[in-house]
């Protein structure tokens, strides 16, 4: 099975100024693209060659996992982005996030705290359990937690390349902005899916 490079459900400077056109540019266009190619080389003739994503990233190790997870987690990430998005989470995923956090402002101070606090490059994670009870993980480098048997729901990319461009060594002012272009109804799919 070839694996493709996600489509942009909205145009390279849509997310601007939080994500810049030239950050899309690199990140999708350089970053994932090649994340993408080098997974289909490396699958060929391999158990995994017809497997699928998810699969892979559930089952394999070394250089093949590095390049899947990192496919899932930006086909994930830049799929949960729209343009004058944000506002508030919507649904099941807002009575989650309430009985868990107490409120979105006390989960978005629990969100940003992992971010910056996760050292060196990776993704923070909501994610939900079978029962739907979310939490909070920390994945360093291409980490998933399909990985753990939890739904991942909504990724921060916290490698540098995902804002080092607008944003330099301020990571958590790019989390803190990132929350103006969440699209809360994929969120909220992919919670209740």
């Amino acid at each position: 099975m070839k694996h493709e490079l996600v489509t942009l459900p909205y145009s390279a400077d849509a997310l601007a100024p939080v994500i810049s056109k030239e950050t899309i540019e690199f990140h999708h266009g350089k970053h994932l693209r090649g994340y993408v190619d080098t997974l289909n080389k490396l699958i060929e003739g391999t158990e995994f060659e017809n497997a699928s994503l998810i699969d892979i990233v559930r089952k394999s190790e070394g250089k093949i996992f590095n390049n899947a997870g990192q496919t899932l987690n930006h086909d994930l990430y830049f799929t949960q982005f729209a343009p004058n998005a944000g506002g508030e989470p919507i649904g099941k995923m807002a009575e989650a996030i309430n009985k868990q956090w107490g409120s979105f402002d006390k989960f978005k101070e629990e969100v940003l705290d992992a971010c910056v606090t996760l050292f060196g490059s990776g993704w923070v994670w909501v994610a939900s359990d079978e029962n739907g009870v979310l939490s909070i993980e920390k994945e360093p480098n291409a980490g998933n937690p399909i990985r753990k048997g939890l739904n991942p729901i909504l990724g921060i990319d916290v490698w540098e390349h995902s804002y080092y461009l607008t944003y330099q060594n301020r990571r958590a002012d790019h989390v803190k902005d990132i929350w103006s272009i969440i699209n809360w109804s994929v969120i909220e799919e992919r919670y209740t899916k």
